[in-house]
């Protein structure tokens, strides 16, 4: 791995120097990946597989905030969030390009960082980097991460698959990266009103690694595989449960009756939400970055997981004109609507 030992400008190697030096320890694992990082083009032979390829570009100031995000995590997190929507696919992501756009402010140290955060996840997912590119920036650091993975025809899912009576699963718990950005945000406050002070963040590991350091659900989409489950309709939960809720009922042309009682909210999250004035079930449903997978199974696959801690049905599906409702835990009905993330809404910072 790369290590720090004191600041070199990125000037001193140049485009070709610091993509050599940053990419230096990056080794093959797959072997769709003909040929990687060197020349031209990177070279893929999927042979039989259908091909899966998704984009994200994170914007410093947008969707990342360097004053408490490191750049280790943060490279890691980079990887992560989009290899997710190649599970969320019921595909296997292989191979990723990174390009980044970046300013004299940082140097080839903490760029280091950040590619040793992206190795890691390369490492820990099985994926290849292949390539990319680097630009120079006048408004801080702009990554944009290429991901493609494969998949047999038969076995990729899309969200337009789910079918009245469908139940409406999710893995994992909800919330946890929204509380854990909230906590950033308020300790950056304080540091800012009264700059030297030290952060208060102990007893709260779960939810800041929730934010800053995320995993994409491999482990679930290696699990439904093994169940012989295969959802009808999946998508990973990027803008929070509500939004990818309505998604799945637009795309499939359905509708859905979610229970808040079985939404799952870890205890951290909960007393943390409380803490800050929030509704523990509002942060789930429009909190965002959790990257877990949101999926529809038939009924006569409920068997098969019932018995999963790291698998909860939510609701179920329903016919189109009922509309996508949350039954409250009073039982009430509310309509769902989205409030989770918007990268083109309006704000004030």
């Amino acid at each position: 791995m790369l290590e720090n030992s004191s600041r070199m400008e990125l000037s001193e190697l140049g485009e070709f120097g610091l993509i050599k030096h940053l990419t230096q320890f990056v080794e093959i694992k797959n072997e769709s990946t003909i040929k990687g990082i060197g020349d031209d083009a990177a070279v893929l032979d999927y042979k039989n597989k259908q091909i899966l390829v998704s984009t994200d570009m994170l914007v410093e100031g947008i969707h990342f905030d360097l004053s408490y995000v490191p750049l280790k995590h943060l490279g890691y997190k980079t990887v992560a969030v989009n290899l997710s929507d190649i599970y969320a696919m019921n595909g296997t992501p292989k191979q990723i390009t990174v390009s980044i756009a970046v300013s004299n402010r940082f140097s080839t140290e903490a760029l280091e960082d950040l590619y040793n955060g992206i190795n890691m996840a390369c490492i820990k997912y099985g994926v290849d980097l292949v390539g990319g590119d680097t630009s120079s920036s006048r408004s801080g650091l702009i990554i944009s991460v290429t991901v493609l993975g494969e998949a047999d025809k038969q076995n990729i899912v899309y969200r337009s698959g789910a079918q009245q009576n469908d139940l409406l699963c999710v893995s994992g718990d909800l919330g946890g990266a929204y509380m854990g950005l909230q906590l950033l945000e308020r300790e950056k406050q304080i540091f800012i009103e009264t700059p030297g002070i030290q952060p208060d963040l102990e007893g709260y590991d779960y939810i800041l690694e929730r934010q800053l350091k995320p995993e994409a659900r491999k482990d679930i989409h290696d699990l439904l595989r093994l169940l012989e489950v295969k959802p009808t309709s999946m998508i990973d939960i990027s803008d929070g449960l509500a939004s990818e809720i309505l998604h799945i009922c637009e795309q499939s042309k359905t509708g859905c009756t979610l229970y808040e009682e079985k939404i799952p909210i870890d205890p951290q999250t909960f007393e943390t939400a409380r803490l800050f004035n929030l509704d523990p079930t509002v942060c789930a449903l429009s909190g965002g970055e959790d990257y877990e997978l949101l999926f529809t199974i038939a009924m006569s696959d409920f068997d098969k997981i019932k018995h999963n801690p790291d698998i909860t049905v939510i609701g179920h599906i329903t016919d189109q004109a009922s509309g996508s409702n949350l039954v409250d835990k009073t039982g009430n009905v509310h309509k769902i609507t989205a409030q989770g993330w918007d990268a083109f809404m309006k704000r004030n910072d």
